[in-house]
């Protein structure tokens, strides 16, 4: 079980870690967003997901069948339908918070990405081992020690063992530190997850994700007045960050940015 050593939150960040595991291997959501329909056929939900090896396809929707998401109906020996259950509908509000946290805070790519891909890099960063528990507690305690964090987070372990999730953490831009033996803390990037792990605490626990602002750990707060947010991507490979620039002289205010995704496209 993941634990935080925060007694209160340790049942809360080891919900939110099962519903990361559910959600998060590859293909589910794009199946979970196919099933937001009317009851389908298996032929068509095949149709919709042609990249999908019908085999392969199969194993996602049993899996997601098994997890209370998704429920298989059998009208007659030859009419089976497949679609969302009551869980699987109230979890899909969480995804558009995925999106517009990726929308900010991943670095862009020559090429916009779907909403779908922002969220499927939301869900890939935020299920790196012992990350729930470590953003748990420092947004719990504002800034702890490593070693502080590898009581809390891995007390039964060797206490340096702590450092290569934190190496990770910030490397995605979740997490900050000034410097050897300096404590570390949340940055911008990590601090604006609030509405997702919020959000995803509420659902697991069976309760309206409008609650979300109100979360004891994630509910509204302000965003620290130091260590700015540090760009990245999860494409890192495909999508290397530009060179640093010299400040350039002021120009006028350009038009904001706009959202390369609509609420309406993300279920279409």
């Amino acid at each position: 079980m993941v634990t935080t050593g925060l007694p209160p939150a340790d049942a809360d960040v080891a919900r939110v870690t099962e519903a990361l595991q559910m959600i998060t291997p590859r293909w589910n959501v794009r199946v979970l967003l196919t099933l937001n329909r009317t009851p389908q056929r298996y032929k068509e939900i095949v149709a919709k997901l042609p990249y999908l090896h019908t085999s392969h396809l199969h194993s996602k929707i049993r899996s997601l069948c098994n997890a209370g998401l998704a429920e298989r109906t059998e009208h007659s020996a030859r009419h089976v339908t497949y679609g969302l259950t009551p869980r699987g509908q109230q979890l899909l509000p969480v995804l558009p918070r995925m999106a517009r946290w990726a929308e900010q805070h991943l670095e862009k790519p020559e090429q916009p990405l779907a909403a779908i891909e922002q969220i499927e890099d939301t869900l890939a960063l935020l299920t790196r081992r012992q990350a729930p528990a470590i953003l748990w507690v420092l947004k719990s305690r504002q800034e702890a020690t490593a070693l502080a964090l590898a009581g809390l987070v891995m007390p039964t372990g060797f206490w340096n063992n702590i450092y290569p999730h934190l190496r990770q953490l910030i490397d995605d831009g979740l997490v900050t530190t000034e410097g050897t033996g300096q404590p570390y803390r949340l940055s911008r990037a990590g601090e604006a997850l609030s509405p997702v792990l919020g959000a995803l605490s509420m659902w697991s626990a069976g309760r309206p994700i409008d609650g979300a602002a109100r979360h004891p750990v994630w509910g509204n707060s302000a965003p620290p007045s130091v260590n700015p947010t540090r760009v990245w991507t999860s494409h890192q490979a495909r999508f290397p960050a530009p060179p640093a620039v010299p400040a350039a002289p002021a120009t006028p205010a350009r038009p904001a940015h706009r959202p390369g995704w609509a609420t309406g496209e993300l279920f279409s």
